[in-house]
């Protein structure tokens, strides 16, 4: 999966404020999911806005949320407020256009300590909005409760958290970090790269397309690529620019040198989104400048990948080949 690429955390980045939001929305700091699409949760009392267990449910439907709708909640609740799991509740369904799979999701979100409210990190206090592609893998604690609900939605989520969440520099016991979600806007997006074709340099893995857009590739034999990243534009988009600073959404495919997939949103049938803060370099590099719709082919030396590391099924001094159509930037 990305998340290799993404230090394992589905929208991982440099603040551990955002890293925080993040692990509330991926759950992927519990062993037991709120509930995936497939059912494998349940919600309290019948209540298909809530996910988690009876008792769970009930302590996250003691938080009382306050403020209009677009400025920043204040969050009230009995202190220090515990949950066994990541727990959902939808608090308010939203008024806008109804929230549909495979739409890119903006929100803004706020993380606040359940043992003493203290505010963690806030995408309203830092002025930079999240994204997230609805019913893709790896996001069913959102996904779920906004299955449904509409633009302007909001979603409490309860999350028993471990390691340096005071940022302190150590590891802290288990706390739960209750963060609050407001959804923004929902978008459908391309599934693919559109733009015009560019014919590329002499020498490079070539590029095949499938009839909906996945790319597979034929690495030249003996090809030995250098010690440089190389970026090499296959489709020119006309959309923005992209900036380092943005979050993007895309499809992609990765390859070792002998031709393995690693990993591939193609496969889960959902694009992909993420910070370019939070990739590894050769992807802050090889997109950074790219404009929207583009499809670009990557070569990554181990240096702008994972260096000597093994990553997953990645030996340590991989090359890294990555063909990634940019879909949205934000």
């Amino acid at each position: 999966m990305i998340r290799r690429i993404r230090s394992h955390s589905p929208l991982a980045v440099v603040a551990g404020g955002v890293l925080l939001i993040s692990l509330a929305l991926s759950g992927c700091s519990s062993d037991d999911d709120a509930g995936g699409r497939d059912g494998g949760g349940r919600s309290g009392g019948g209540d298909a806005t809530a996910h988690g267990t009876d008792a769970d449910i009930a302590v996250l439907k003691g938080v009382t949320v306050t403020g209009d709708a677009g400025s920043a909640p204040t969050l009230t609740f009995d202190q220090p407020l515990t949950v066994t799991a990541v727990t959902t509740l939808v608090v308010d369904q939203g008024t806008g256009a109804p929230i549909e799979d495979g739409q890119s999701v903006t929100f803004n979100a706020a993380s606040v300590m359940g043992t003493d409210g203290s505010t963690v990190y806030s995408t309203w206090d830092s002025g930079s909005t999240q994204d997230f592609v609805m019913g893709a893998d790896g996001y069913d604690t959102l996904s779920n409760p906004l299955a449904g609900a509409n633009v302007g939605a909001r979603v409490l989520v309860a999350n028993p958290t471990t390691g340096d969440v005071t940022g302190t520099g150590t590891a802290d016991d288990t706390v739960t970090v209750v963060t609050i979600f407001e959804v923004v806007n929902a978008r459908t997006l391309p599934s693919r790269a559109e733009g015009e074709a560019v014919t590329p340099e002499a020498g490079l893995p070539t590029v095949t397309l499938a009839d909906n857009g996945a790319p597979s590739i034929d690495i030249p034999s003996g090809y030995e690529p250098g010690d440089d990243l190389v970026v090499q534009t296959l489709i020119k988009g006309a959309g923005a620019e992209v900036s380092a600073d943005q979050s993007v959404t895309v499809n992609y495919t990765g390859w070792l040198l002998d031709g393995t997939v690693f990993d591939s949103s193609w496969e889960s049938g959902n694009p992909i989104s993420f910070p370019l803060t939070g990739v590894i370099q050769g992807w802050t590099q090889g997109l950074t400048g790219q404009t929207v719709g583009s499809q670009v082919l990557l070569v990554i030396p181990p240096d702008l990948a994972y260096g000597d590391q093994e990553s997953g099924s990645i030996p340590g001094g991989s090359t890294l080949i990555f063909v990634v159509d940019i879909l949205d930037a934000q």
